[in-house]
C-alpha cells in the first residue's frame, strides 16, 4: 500500500505531519515522533517577540552597563557572544534533529515583520532545515487598517524571503481572510510552495470574578476541521505546484481521510499528540490504511480530490448552498415548541 505523498517538493513516506507544538521543541519527542509513522516534523515556532527581546536584554545589560565603568573597557563586561540567544539555540536544534532524525525537518518562524528574518531564515536554511513554515500570527486590531493593507503585511515577508532562500517555504495562514482564494493564489505567484490551512487563533478569555483578561488553551475538536475542509476542497487542483497542507481539529483517522479527499497534501497533527502523546500517531496511520484497504484504494493518490469542488457533481456544496441545505434540513426537536 503507497501513503506517499508530495508536500513542498518533499517526498513524505505518508501525510501525517506533526505540526508546531511543544513535542517538536524536543529531540527526544521529535524521535517518538518518527517512530510511531509522522512523516516529517515542523519545529515549535521560532518567535520574533523572542529575539527581540534578546537583543534588548543584552543591549541593556552588556552595553548600557559600561556607562560610568572605566573597568568595563578593558574587559570587565563579558562579550555578547558569551552567550546563546534564543537564535543560537533554535539554530543548534535545528542542527541536532537533522542528525537524529530521517524524516525531513520543517523550521518555523512566527512573526509579523520583515526585520531581521531574512538573515534568520537564511541561517535556518544553512543549519539544514528542509523547509520553513512562516507563521504569520498577525491580528488586525488596527480599525484603519484595509483588507489589502494586511494581506500586503503577508506579501511583503514572503517576497522579501524568497529572494534570499532555496528551501521551500509554506504559509500558515488564519481564515480570517475576506477572500482565502484570491490570496493564496497571490501567495502562489510570489513564491510560496504551500500554504497551511488554517492558524487557530488563541483567544483571550475574561475572568469575571476578577474583572480581567485571562490566557486560555483549548484544545481543538474533530468539528473544527470542516473550515480547512472547505477550502482546500476548493483550492484542489486550481493553482499549479502549491501544496495544500489541513491544519486543525485533525483527531483521528476519519478527519485526516475527508481532509485527504477534499485534496490535502498533508494533515497536521497537534492538539492530539499534546492530549494522548507522540505514539498516537500509529493508531491514525493504521486507522487510514484500513479504510484504503476496505475502498480498495492502493494508493493516498487513488483518492486525494475525490470529493473537492473539482469532483463532486455540486460544486455549490461548498458554497451557498451547502449553507441552506443546513438550514432546510434542520427539525426542531420533539417537545418544543416554536
Amino acid at each position: 500500500m503507497d501513503l506517499t505523498t508530495d508536500y513542498l517538493g518533499l517526498k513524505l513516506k505518508n501525510p501525517l505531519v506533526p505540526s508546531a507544538s511543544p513535542l517538536t521543541r524536543s529531540i527526544g519527542m521529535a524521535r517518538r515522533l518518527e517512530d510511531s509513522g509522522a512523516a516529517a516534523i515542523i519545529m515549535a515556532s521560532l518567535f520574533e517577540e523572542a529575539i527581540t527581546a534578546d537583543t534588548e536584554t543584552m543591549v541593556r545589560f552588556l552595553h548600557h552597563q559600561e556607562t560610568g565603568f572605566a573597568e568595563a573597557g578593558g574587559g570587565f563586561m563579558p562579550a555578547q557572544d558569551d552567550f546563546a540567544s534564543a537564535l543560537d539555540q533554535y539554530l543548534d536544534t535545528v542542527r541536532r534533529l537533522k542528525e537524529s532524525l530521517s524524516i525531513p525537518v520543517i523550521a518555523s518562524l512566527n512573526g509579523v515583520t520583515p526585520g531581521g528574518w531574512i538573515k534568520h531564515a537564511a541561517d535556518l536554511q544553512q543549519a539544514g532545515a528542509d523547509a520553513l513554515e512562516l507563521n504569520v500570527y498577525y491580528v488586525a486590531g488596527d480599525i484603519k487598517l484595509t483588507g489589502a493593507e494586511v494581506e500586503g503585511r503577508y506579501l511583503e515577508l514572503l517576497r522579501a524571503l524568497r529572494g534570499h532562500i532555496q528551501i521551500p517555504i509554506n504559509m500558515k495562514l488564519s481564515p480570517t481572510f475576506s477572500s482565502v482564494g484570491n490570496l493564496v493564489t497571490q501567495l502562489a505567484a510570489a513564491g510560496a510552495n504551500g500554504v497551511a490551512l488554517f492558524n487557530r487563533f488563541y483567544q483571550p478569555d475574561i475572568d469575571i470574578d476578577g474583572l480581567r483578561l485571562q490566557s486560555t488553551l483549548r484544545p481543538s475538536t474533530s468539528a473544527e476541521i470542516q473550515l480547512a475542509m472547505r477550502w482546500i476542497a476548493i483550492l484542489y487542483g486550481r493553482i499549479d505546484g502549491l501544496s495544500l497542507g489541513a491544519t486543525g481539529g485533525v483527531h483521528n483517522a476519519e478527519d485526516a481521510i475527508k481532509l485527504l479527499l477534499a485534496g490535502a497534501d498533508v494533515v497536521h497533527l497537534c492538539s492530539v499528540l499534546l492530549e494522548k502523546g507522540p505514539a498516537h500517531v500509529a493508531p491514525i496511520l493504521a486507522g487510514i490504511e484500513h479504510w484504503m484497504a476496505e475502498q480498495g484504494f492502493e494508493s493516498v493518490a487513488d483518492f486525494r480530490g475525490r470529493v473537492s469542488a473539482l469532483a463532486v457533481p455540486n460544486p455549490a456544496q461548498f458554497e451557498r448552498a451547502n449553507y441552506i441545505n443546513v438550514l432546510d434540513s434542520y427539525s426542531v426537536p420533539a417537545g418544543v415548541r416554536v
